[in-house]
């Protein structure tokens, strides 16, 4: 398989999809390299800069106890006599303010800006928005949240468009934990600046990622459970090796009777009907202990769907109920063992994950699933190298494991790309060819190594892999979403990409991942709402608290857009072009 290597390139996930589409999704997510930025910058408006180690006179004592005679005299002396206008009076003693807030004294700083407020003719509105501005800095370093927000409002009623007076805002906002005001201000910020300051983008990530996190924990108490579409059940159980729940012998009905309890579940199970499955088993574990010959993997089978519909407490307590039985089959524990780990990684409790993972193993250190189901685990958490060590266990135990094998190859190339060795990643990538010549019915080998290629820039030869991946699972929506973001780096053609999108979408109406690459593709469009309308339909289906928050974060995103570019009256094709521009410019890659 001839190809050219490109040993610094990125593995491609759908957090750096906005980065492909260059999109103003790009102030969020953490998903971006900035080049580094110093915090340092003035927090006052209208001042002059100044030698650093020069201090200026004052034209009045720091405690603000001079008479305003005085104040006036001083000021008239440095005006040569002449007639101060109440514009220039305002500036002067907003000068002042400056001067104290400089030397700490925050207070007397807000004295003299309440003076320059009420001496400037408010027809002078630029003036009037950097007074208010420059005197919730001062309120800001005493920390008195309310009166920041109010004097940036203020601020904003004479100048609409002045971004430090949002970006203050913001702060105060996010100090009292008003985090959706704290974005749409935030946001605001990013436009008004053309996304040129790198210190806003990373405060703008911040926010997003905080909004997310809150409506996710919301979101994961409120949701609806869904049963899931077929396809992504068979995806999940062909990522095992020897589950029980595929591999056992159930016995025929022995009359004519429709079955019942678990026997139904189980015929339910291998034609797809997979809503019938909880009530099923239900009937099975409800069932009196005489009748009941299938109880545990009832409770086993009704636990993996309740995981599968996102009934996490549910779920949760059916492997509880088979780990807490000394009775029930060593193996069943360890399965019980193994999806509960799962469920504990889904929530976001790694430690109680890979604790259930190391029980798993106790119970049967011989089984594959432990090994193989803890390496996608961990290459789920960026942990290659401890990943590639447990696959090589599960393909020992299992060598004719087509996914764990190619699993394992895939580990081993994201290995060689963090140590940065040539040699290793041109032999890793001739085994993906090993791998399709092993198992050449095998869809993971193919769309492995599409993306594989993709990821190094050699999309020709992805593209025709995909192609025979779709042969082999012509339904998988995964595969049509991996060729639209594809299509997207390689060609930039949108519209195709849209296409794609849609088409794995009318596959699959339950696939969260189209839906959610379709709406960040749809704020690249400036369709904004119809963008959060597909944000919506990705958390009907986003099954861990992770997918969750990176979800919501894309809508918050996208809704404090469109209450921005409302707010402001800025078309947001102005802002697509800006949010690209800058970003190129901050050096993002």
């Amino acid at each position: 398989m001839a190809m050219t290597l490109n040993i610094g390139s990125m593995k491609l996930t759908k957090w750096q999809l906005a980065l492909i589409l260059g999109t103003p999704l790009a102030i969020g997510l953490g998903t971006y390299a900035v080049k580094s930025w110093t915090a340092a910058s003035k927090e006052l408006d209208g001042e002059k800069k100044r030698p650093k180690a020069k201090i200026e006179k004052q034209a009045i004592s720091l405690d603000g106890t001079a008479p305003d005679q005085e104040l006036e005299r001083n000021q008239k002396s440095a005006e040569l006599g002449e007639k101060l206008s109440p514009l220039k009076e305002a500036n002067n003693y907003k000068t002042e303010g400056n001067n104290c807030y400089r030397n700490g004294k925050y207070d007397e700083a807000i004295k003299f800006y309440d003076k320059a407020i009420d001496k400037c003719p408010k027809e002078h509105r630029t003036d009037m928005a950097i007074f208010y501005q420059n005197r919730a800095a001062s309120y800001e370093m005493l920390k008195k949240w309310s009166n920041v927000k109010e004097d940036c409002t203020a601020s904003l009623e004479f100048n609409p468009r002045y971004a430090k007076a949002y970006y203050r805002r913001a702060r105060a906002h996010e100090a009292t934990k008003d985090m959706n005001e704290c974005l749409d201000d935030v946001t605001a910020t990013c436009i008004l600046e053309m996304f040129q300051n790198n210190q806003t983008i990373m405060f703008a990530d911040r926010v997003l990622k905080e909004t997310g996190r809150l409506d996710a924990e919301k979101g994961m108490r409120n949701r609806v459970p869904v049963v899931p579409s077929a396809c992504f059940v068979n995806t999940y159980t062909r990522s095992f090796i020897a589950d029980p729940l595929q591999t056992m012998k159930v016995p025929a009905p022995k009359s004519d009777a429709p079955p019942k309890g678990f026997l139904r579940a189980h015929l339910a199970f291998l034609e797809e009907k997979y809503e019938e499955i909880i009530p099923a088993c239900t009937e099975e574990i409800e069932s009196s202990e005489a009748e009941a010959q299938y109880k545990v993997e009832a409770l086993l089978m009704r636990g993996t769907f309740h995981l599968l519909c996102g009934s996490y407490v549910e779920s949760q307590q059916d492997f509880d109920a088979i780990i807490a039985n000394d009775y029930a089959d060593p193996n069943l524990r360890a399965y019980a063992y193994i999806k509960r780990a799962a469920l504990y990684i889904q929530l976001d409790q790694r430690e109680k994950g890979i604790a259930d993972f190391a029980e798993a193993e106790r119970l049967n250190p011989e089984n594959p699933d432990v090994y193989h189901q803890r390496a996608q685990i961990l290459l789920l958490l960026e942990q290659i190298e401890p990943a590639l060590a447990e696959f090589e266990k599960a393909v020992s135990i299992a060598p004719n494991h087509a996914i764990a094998f190619v699993q394992k190859c895939y580990a081993e190339y994201r290995l060689s790309l963090l140590a940065g060795d040539q040699r290793r990643l041109e032999s890793v990538m001739h085994t993906f060819q090993n791998a399709i010549e092993r198992f050449p019915s095998c869809v993971e080998c193919y769309s492995l190594t599409a993306q594989v290629l993709a990821d190094q820039q050699q999309f020709t030869q992805a593209e025709e892999y995909y192609k025979k991946a779709m042969v082999l699972a012509p339904t998988n929506p995964a595969l049509i979403v991996h060729q639209a973001i594809m299509v997207l780096q390689w060609r930039g053609d949108i519209n195709l990409a849209v296409q794609l999108l849609n088409k794995a979408i009318e596959v699959d109406p339950k696939c969260e991942l189209a839906y959610e690459t379709l709406g960040t593709v749809e704020v690249q469009r400036a369709q904004l709402t119809r963008a959060v309308e597909l944000f919506e339909k990705a958390l009907l289906y986003a099954k861990s608290q992770a997918e969750l928050v990176h979800v919501y974060s894309l809508r918050n995103a996208a809704v404090a857009q469109i209450n921005v570019t409302k707010k402001l009256g800025i078309d947001m094709n102005s802002v697509s072009a800006m949010a690209q521009s800058g970003l190129m410019a901050q050096g993002v890659a």
